[in-house]
């Protein structure tokens, strides 16, 4: 399961991350790595997710998002 699949309110567990690699170094500054608890505050149709990653939101686009893979289940 991706992160762009991720419902709304639920908290996930980031598993690995699969993008250009100049795009997951900038995620790694911001906190955002394998293992990382990551919730789902906001989606839309389209356009950008917002997240809460370490007490921080972020905005992310789909694109990347689709490129995040997720670990098991979801926990709330």
């Amino acid at each position: 399961m991706t992160l762009s699949e991720g419902s709304i309110g639920r908290s996930y567990r980031i598993g690995r991350i699969s993008l250009e690699e100049q795009v997951t170094r900038r995620l790694e500054m911001l906190g955002m790595t394998e293992g990382t608890d990551v919730q789902v505050l906001n989606k839309k149709r389209n356009g950008p997710m917002i997240i809460k990653v370490r007490g921080t939101r972020f905005a992310l686009g789909r694109n990347f998002a689709r490129g995040i893979y997720l670990e098991g289940n979801s926990h709330e």
